[in-house]
């Protein structure tokens, strides 16, 4: 493809994303398809001719569209929000345009230096002090392996230097909440703790929030048994309720056994672009690392994931490589992400967060924030005023979780198989798309607020598809 094909081509396919953009409130927002359709529609084997520019969107249209889930939809709130402003879009096709090697400062030094200037901006957005240092990471699940693997390090002395863990005489202990992501316990495995070693600490009844007295206990009763505390994930916005674990407090508890803190605020760390939220995660300043994701609620498109670290030294001996192919001459002078985390290689990600930026503007963004935030308070009144409904955990942000009681049906099994069946119905029906959860009493399900398109009459549409569904589940 030639610059001008690709000029002409590249008109037909804004035009594509955009009529797409803009009708996809039309759209179901559940695939509805069955596994195997997609792959049923492609022929089993490689083209043999190329096909035209047009034939190739019809194809799009034909044949993936209908297998996508619409997380733009604004019938949108299952998971949580996953939204793409087309402003970082635009981003995203320029990095994707410039086609950058971020392999070192040499390979690129715009890659990395707009990188830098992205993370500063990002850190003074949401409050944090200029102790903490920034990369951009595909996903948090990496960012809390990355964090996982540094406090392994610190707490056994740079053991990857010698035996590594297979010459540490005391099993090191993780400690985080059932209520955590799955990819805490992940990313805790693959950093080699074992199953063994990761201790799931209570939470509060009410809140769902780490309990930080039962943390201590568990810290103290395991090195009374010859274990060594290594990390304690902390979530500001679990998965399950959007519950924010007691940064401070758990940070005290920590520093007793000089214990790593990560914080995951995958989500949630959006909200601290607002100042009125930033009380949910008091204490950060005593963490060692954070992640957030910008591609979850603020809007950067995927993938846009930041992660902050207080000991920049200690992350690079463990990180850093250099072979005599990537030496450099710029010597300390230049930032080297190869040495802040997993990947060689990196993408121009900066550039999806430098646009949306420029464009969108930070008060735009803190305004549908702000919206957000009011039509979930909204829809907790419209759920705990009306008959037979429950809201079952606070509502500190945008996540509403909800359950339905039938007449004379309280938790149990029964309960759970209703429950899952009306939220099912109306994934079903495509009109809307809601997940579910566990909590200590059973199946709830959650509304996660905040689709950029979003609007409080999409939430009085949900709230009429729900009423009716309760009443139509047998």
């Amino acid at each position: 493809m030639t610059p001008e094909e690709f000029r002409e081509a590249g008109h037909q396919l804004i035009d594509w994303i955009a009529d797409s953009r803009a009708s996809v409130h039309e759209k179901p927002v559940l695939a509805q398809v069955q596994p195997g359709d997609i792959r049923a529609r492609f022929e089993a084997d490689p083209p043999s001719s190329t096909s035209s520019f047009e034939a190739l969107l019809a194809e799009l249209d034909s044949s993936v569209v209908p297998g996508v889930t619409q997380v733009q939809n604004p019938m949108h709130f299952g998971w949580f929000p996953s939204n793409a402003t087309l402003s970082s879009v635009l981003g995203d096709i320029a990095s994707s345009g410039i086609a950058s090697l971020g392999i070192s400062w040499e390979s690129s030094p715009a890659l990395t230096e707009v990188e830098e200037v992205m993370c500063d901006w990002m850190r003074q957005l949401t409050g944090l002090s200029d102790t903490w240092s920034g990369s951009i990471h595909d996903t948090a699940s990496t960012g809390c392996l990355v964090a996982m693997l540094v406090a392994r390090e610190r707490a056994t002395g740079l053991s990857q230097n010698s035996g590594g863990l297979q010459g540490v005489a005391e099993p090191l202990v993780v400690y985080t909440s059932p209520q955590a992501h799955s990819s805490v316990a992940k990313a805790a495995l693959l950093a080699g703790f074992g199953w063994d070693n990761i201790q799931m600490v209570d939470v509060d009844p009410v809140s769902f929030a780490m309990n930080p007295d039962k943390l201590a206990e568990l810290m103290a009763q395991d090195v009374a048994a010859g274990k060594v505390p290594a990390c304690v994930v902390a979530a500001v916005g679990t998965t399950g309720t959007t519950a924010m674990d007691p940064v401070a407090d758990i940070v005290e508890v920590a520093s007793k056994h000089d214990v790593f803190v990560h914080v995951d605020a995958a989500m949630a760390g959006t909200a601290m672009l607002l100042p009125e939220c930033r009380h949910l995660w008091d204490g950060v300043e005593g963490a060692d690392s954070i992640s957030w994701n910008p591609h979850k609620w603020m809007g950067t498109i995927l993938d846009c994931s930041l992660l902050y670290v207080r000991d920049v030294d200690l992350l690079q001996r463990i990180m850093a490589t250099n072979p005599s192919y990537l030496q450099s001459p710029s010597g300390d002078e230049a930032t080297q992400y190869r040495d802040w985390g997993i990947p060689l290689g990196r993408r121009f990600r900066s550039l999806k967060l430098l646009f949306q930026l420029r464009l969108d503007g930070v008060e735009a963004i803190q305004a549908r924030l702000r919206r957000d935030l009011a039509n979930a308070k909204w829809f907790e009144d419209q759920v705990q005023n009306a008959d037979g409904w429950k809201v079952c955990a606070p509502v500190d942000l945008q996540t509403v979780c909800v359950r339905y009681y039938p007449d004379g049906m309280t938790e149990g099994p029964e309960l759970d198989t209703f429950t899952q069946a009306w939220a099912q119905a109306i994934n079903a029906s495509g009109a809307a798309f809601l997940s579910s959860s566990t909590l200590p009493d059973g199946w709830m399900v959650r509304v996660s607020v905040g689709v950029e398109v979003t609007e409080r009459h999409h939430l009085e549409q949900l709230w009429k598809l729900m009423q009716e569904a309760v009443h139509q589940t047998p």
